[in-house]
């Protein structure tokens, strides 16, 4: 093949590749010099991986930090809630067998238990038992002020009781709704176990509907493992929002860790139908119950899978008007599903008398409607404390007094009366007196009468003519103050 064809066919397949045509170009100019070579540089390298030690510090400082947080939570309801948590002493006889924690003191022994505010006013909550057996009750804020408390109300059906106390703008407590809480939430009681006042323990809601215990005549219980001991009875079970979500109420003996508050719903509902009303009117329908157990049912036709057994109806009662009879399983109370006999006796004490409520029953395998009316519960009131009773009238404060001898300490106290100087010793104590009150009892030694020091029988009675008397006693061996007042 010539040039000229060759030239020819290049023509042709070059545009064809479409490369730049060849045809008349002009010579270019020198290619421009390349660039240097360089090494290739190196990959981004990563940031070293840490150390065992260096994660294991760090989530230690993690948990350090969360462990911060949540003591600073719990330090946060205590300063809202403490100043309304108060401490209660009870001056009772020598019969009375109560689980709080006992100190003689004043001639008679006294207990120590726990409440907290919730009204202004000076209204407070605490245990019925707290109280129980009560000649006097003492009322300490944590501002450390005292006051003499009142009882404005009892109801020994649920073991609470509401007391009053002459003080106004008080701090109060917030009451939570307990039935809203969650098992497994963290709590704190406060309280004054062994007379240590305003202790704080915390732990978690452990469950929540406890029934059963045998105690008191309505038990429907939290419970919990904050650490509760005599001395706690009265105080508040609270949330990590500082709210009330329990009234702490006793321990189970015979387990450790298990402590039981009666829930805020119950005792807020108590405690302002004493306060206003002085008691409690209790909704009744006029049925025994019991639960359906897996036995019962085995031989039942067409049993529900849980239920309230009925096996008592009053004639007279709610029920029987309302054609319930023994032998049919409650399922349902106000359209709240019941799964045994607690949960009907819980559902009804939230209603009130004169509501009518509808309940669902199982008879003979066949589901039934009917509506019942609520009854008022006939309950006998309380018997009044010796603290509520009126003092018997005794211009002497309750005293018979005669004169013995001095002892040889006072002698020397009031030398200038010589070895002849007499002391006057209480012969007889009145019931329900001032002097009975106060603690004192036959064979005490009056020691000083209103200043008045190692006084005979008839000063003793002249410094009381006023109906006012302070006295300091002797008691086998041992010396207190009582304060007496007509």
């Amino acid at each position: 093949m010539n040039s000229r064809r060759l030239t020819a066919s290049l023509a042709l397949l070059i545009p064809a590749l479409g490369l730049p045509s060849l045809a008349g170009a002009q010579p270019s100019a020198a290619p421009a010099a390349a660039p240097p070579l360089r090494a290739p540089s190196a990959p981004p390298q990563a940031a070293p991986a840490p150390s065992r030690a260096a994660a294991s510090s760090a989530a230690a400082a993690a948990g350090a930090a969360d462990l911060r947080r949540l003591g600073e939570a719990f330090a946060d309801v205590v300063d809202k809630v403490g100043p309304a948590v108060v401490q209660i002493e009870v001056a009772v006889g020598e019969d009375v067998s109560s689980p709080l924690r006992w100190f003689r003191d004043g001639g008679q022994r006294r207990g120590l238990g726990s409440g907290v505010l919730f009204s202004p006013d000076g209204g407070i909550l605490t245990n019925d038992h707290v109280i129980d057996g009560a000649r006097a009750i003492t009322v300490r804020l944590r501002d450390g002020r005292m006051f003499a408390g009142r009882v404005a109300g009892r109801d020994p059906a649920t073991d609470l009781a509401v007391l009053r106390i002459d003080a106004k703008a008080l701090p109060t407590a917030t009451f939570a709704d307990s039935d809203a809480a969650r098992v497994g939430a963290w709590v704190v009681a406060i309280g004054s176990p062994f007379g240590l006042g305003h202790t704080v323990t915390t732990g978690v809601l452990s469950a929540k509907g406890r029934g059963g215990v045998g105690v008191n005549d309505v038990e429907d219980y939290l419970q919990t493992d904050a650490s509760i001991n005599p001395g706690n009875s009265g105080g508040p079970l609270v949330d990590l929002d500082g709210r009330v979500l329990g009234i702490n109420t006793m321990v189970v003996s015979r387990g450790q860790g298990i402590g039981l508050a009666v829930p805020a719903s119950m005792a807020r509902r108590v405690a302002e139908q004493l306060l206003r009303h002085g008691r409690v009117e209790r909704a009744w329908i006029g049925v025994g119950l019991q639960d359906l157990t897996p036995q019962l049912a085995a031989v039942m036709p067409s049993p529900p899978r849980a239920g309230a057994l009925v096996n008592a109806v009053n004639p007279s009662g709610p029920a029987a008007r309302s054609n319930l009879q023994p032998g049919d399983v409650i399922t349902s109370v106000a359209a709240r599903p019941t799964r045994d006999a607690q949960d009907v006796i819980r559902e009804l004490f939230h209603h009130n008398v004169g509501e009518t409520l509808p309940v669902e029953v199982v008879r003979g395998g066949q589901r039934y409607q009917t509506r019942v009316t609520l009854a008022p519960r006939n309950e006998p009131a309380p018997p009044a404390l010796p603290v509520q009773r009126a003092p018997a009238p005794h211009p002497d404060l309750g005293l018979t007094l005669h004169d013995v001898p001095a002892p040889r300490g006072e002698r020397g106290e009031r030398g200038e009366h010589g070895e002849g100087r007499t002391l006057a010793r209480v012969a007889i104590v009145a019931n329900d007196s001032p002097a009975e009150r106060a603690g004192l009892r036959p064979g005490d030694v009056i020691l000083e009468a209103d200043s008045r020091r190692a006084p005979t029988a008839a000063e003793v009675e002249e410094a009381a003519r006023d109906g006012e008397l302070l006295v300091r006693v002797q008691r086998r061996g041992a010396a207190f103050y009582a304060a007496l007042k007509r």
